[in-house]
């Protein structure tokens, strides 16, 4: 299956003009216009239904793996999990209702260096809203923020003050979702930063904020360190920084330094267990081509993407076993369904080929920078470590909920920490 069976229509504005005109985004099928690549095109999504229904005959077709040997995740991905969403998959999950929320907002896609970008951008109707470019990571993608679109763009309907609004602007990492891919190497997190920049400059963007977690933390890091005179502070909830002593100890599988606090100590034992449970990192930073089969296989795919860290596999766990949690069967299946049908599976793996920073190790970030450490994430760092890591920190804290991908478990909550984070820079 190929993106081109993928229908997105889309009315393009010419400079100040007001002609209109039906334009492609690459390997799709659609009018095709000869446009300046800095154009900013409006967007719509829309699969062509036989790609859902081979979506679902694929599904039901699955050969399933035995049941696994003990009584954990220790394994990976438990077959009654897997089971479970192939099942919802098959037979109640409908994609027409993700597109309809990815296209409540206003989409564009515009061509950086060579490769189509495609974001979501909503502006508040606040006066002197803060604009902010939230960046994804692995295995998510823009779904992770449409629940906090609104209460960014319109805080007073949710609790907030007219002072507290942002622009908000959500880009596809490139190889992700509705972005074009590359096809040369070269396309790590310093160029996706520097890509940001562009996009945001050509938003027409004086002054702005930046947001990340998991990719989006390194890039947002990246972003600070390319220093654009716009970028006037960020926002992490993965952020780097873990003391090189540390980070040596944990790779180097010793005992903790003497002298840790509790929360040191905590955050030691969490890395420790990082280091030994990311195989997936280590497979895709070395063989992401060989990665084939998820390409063939939606239900391999999606087991792929649950096996990311075991908090968030544990969650997962629970939605499909029919209990309540931050996220529903449908937020996960959007996620893995928009995955399958941009055929992205090889390609988002890529970058972690292309990567060659050290991810958790001080950046020397001069900016502002405000951290949120949520509990159920990799690794809470503490605030200690924050210091170390980011010598202009202006904003540390502990919230009381959420995991790895917080903005879509605990959208109030991560809303609320982005306003307390920027609200001296406004």
């Amino acid at each position: 299956m190929k993106k081109s069976k993928i229908i997105m229509v889309a009315a393009m504005l010419v400079s100040v003009a007001t002609m209109e005109a039906k334009t492609s985004h690459a390997q799709t099928v659609a009018t095709t216009n000869r446009v300046s690549a800095e154009s900013i095109r409006p967007f719509k999504v829309h699969v062509e239904q036989q790609e859902l229904d081979d979506l679902i005959r694929r599904v039901k077709a699955t050969k399933f793996p035995d049941k696994e040997t003990v009584g954990d995740i220790s394994e990976g991905v438990p077959l009654n999990t897997l089971q479970a969403l192939a099942k919802y998959w098959g037979n109640g999950y409908d994609w027409r209702k993700a597109e309809a929320k990815l296209n409540a907002f206003p989409q564009f896609m515009t061509t950086i260096d060579g490769v189509d970008i495609h974001f979501i951008h909503v502006r508040s109707k606040e006066k002197n809203a803060l604009p902010i470019i939230l960046t994804h990571g692995w295995p998510g993608s823009i779904f992770e923020f449409l629940k906090v679109i609104d209460p960014l763009t319109n805080p007073t309907a949710y609790g907030g003050k007219p002072t507290d609004a942002f622009d908000v602007i959500i880009p596809s990492m490139p190889g992700y979702g509705f972005s074009g891919k590359p096809t040369a190497t070269g396309w790590g997190p310093e160029r996706i930063a520097s890509a940001w920049i562009t996009l945001m400059d050509r938003l027409g963007y004086k002054k702005y904020v930046a947001q990340g977690g998991d990719w989006g933390a390194i890039i947002t890091d990246q972003m600070a360190l390319q220093a654009p005179k716009a970028l006037i502070g960020i926002h992490t909830n993965m952020p780097g920084a873990v003391p090189a002593d540390i980070d040596k100890a944990t790779h180097a599988g010793t005992p903790a330094p003497a002298g840790l606090s509790a929360d040191e100590q905590k955050a030691y034992g969490q890395l420790t267990f990082l280091y030994n449970h990311v195989y997936y990192a280590y497979y895709m930073h070395s063989r992401p081509q060989s990665l084939a089969g998820l390409a063939d296989s939606p239900t391999g795919l999606a087991a792929f993407l649950l096996d990311h860290d075991a908090r968030s596999l544990e969650l997962i766990s629970r939605v499909f076993e029919g209990k309540k949690e931050g996220l529903t069967k449908d937020d996960v299946l959007d996620n893995i369904s928009l995955y399958w049908l941009t055929n992205t599976g090889v390609s988002a793996a890529r970058l972690y080929k292309e990567n060659n920073l050290d991810y958790f190790s001080p950046k020397g970030v001069k900016i502002p920078v405000a951290v949120s450490a949520f509990p159920d994430e990799l690794y809470q760092a503490p605030k200690k470590w924050a210091e170390q890591a980011y010598s202009n920190l202006i904003y540390y804290n502990r919230p009381n909920a959420g995991g790895h991908f917080a903005a879509w478990e605990q959208p109030k909550l991560f809303s609320e920490e982005l306003r307390a984070s920027f609200q001296s820079l406004r």
